[in-house]
């Protein structure tokens, strides 16, 4: 069992930092990074404190991982902050794995939120036992041009804000991967939304639940056979979470690291699986094919699995909280978390 974080309530204080990319604290970024920290305050009513490496820019945070471990440790440790929240991925956050104290983590439960390449920092959560939480990052969904998601801003409110059970997730109605540049002059431009089908059940019957665990499948690679991987207690009775990134990954990469989960017995032990939507919906059908065919390959065609979620490289997208109990219900179409994600 992971120990759950308190909630969030408005007049709380909440860290941002860069265990990743350290874009924004690039000049041409910043507007856009003070764009999202606007949205935290007056959306959320949250006072929000930026730790003390996170804004010194992508260069200096690449050439200095430690710094960017430090506000990590630092922002577990201040008791006055309530949740920290990751400006965005990137892609050599395994780099902090020397310097991470997971002591510090354990001792001082608090929300955590962010996904892609934050999937390493979620697993310094998981080994210190701790719950947290995959979902909206400060440089995209909080900073959304415009305006926040209506369906993103819902989920924030019901995962973190409230301690009821977080209950059905439906499918956003619409959704964007749209590449509009991070400019001034596109901040009032809104990205073109299209009409979201909805989740599709790829394979199995019934209903099934099992604990989340899972992340960004490319940067999950990162962490295998290191101590950040899970124990295999964990997998067992699991949901997985599956996304891919904005480098959108060609098909037979899907193939080969669910076969890795096979040899590892890790989808032998899951309950069900997830995927995200991928970014675009580029290669939507081709990845379903390759899913399809390693499930074949081991005999786990009755594996309940759900695509298409509004999750990961997607907006608007809902939050999975790690180690809490969720539901894929193959007759209805449905997924649900069981619980709340905070106390």
């Amino acid at each position: 069992m992971l120990i759950k974080p308190k909630k969030l309530q408005p007049g709380d204080r909440v860290a941002t930092l860069s265990p990743s990319w350290g874009g924004a604290g690039e000049p041409a970024l910043r507007w856009r990074y003070e764009q999202g920290v606007e949205r935290l305050e007056k959306v959320f009513g949250l006072e929000v404190v930026s730790m003390p490496n996170s804004l010194k820019g992508g260069e200096y945070l690449y050439n200095n991982p430690q710094a960017r471990s430090e506000d990590l440790m630092e922002a577990f440790l201040d008791k006055s902050i309530k949740g920290i929240i990751a400006n965005i991925g990137g892609e050599d956050s395994i780099r902090l794995l020397p310097f991470i104290n997971f002591d510090v983590i354990r001792e001082n439960p608090k929300i955590f939120m962010g996904y892609s390449d934050v999937t390493v920092s979620h697993l310094f959560c998981h080994k210190a036992g701790i719950t947290s939480f995959y979902g909206p990052a400060i440089l995209t969904d909080f900073a959304e041009n415009v305006e926040m998601h209506p369906y993103t801003i819902e989920m924030i409110n019901r995962t973190l804000f409230s301690n009821e059970i977080i209950g059905e997730i439906q499918p956003a109605n619409e959704w964007t991967s749209e590449r509009l540049e991070w400019i001034e002059g596109n901040k009032n431009r809104q990205r073109t939304m299209v009409k979201n089908t909805g989740y599709e059940v790829l394979q199995g019957s019934g209903a099934v639940q099992g604990h989340l665990i899972g992340g960004c499948i490319e940067v999950l690679e990162f962490a295998k056979g290191t101590e950040l991987w899970p124990e295999e207690k964990y997998w067992e009775n699991s949901i997985l979470f599956f996304e891919t990134s904005e480098e959108k990954p060609e098909p037979k990469f899907i193939k080969y690291w669910l076969r890795n989960y096979a040899v590892q017995g890790i989808l032998q032990k899951a309950n069900g699986i997830v995927f995200g939507k991928p970014q675009d919906e580029k290669y939507y059908d081709e990845y379903k094919e390759e899913i399809q065919k390693v499930m074949k390959e081991y005999d786990l065609e009755n594996l309940p699995i759900l695509y298409n979620l509004n999750f990961g490289h997607t907006e608007p997208k809902f939050i999975l909280p790690y180690g809490v109990e969720a539901e894929i219900d193959c007759e209805k179409g449905t997924f649900k978390i069981l619980e709340s994600g905070v106390e």
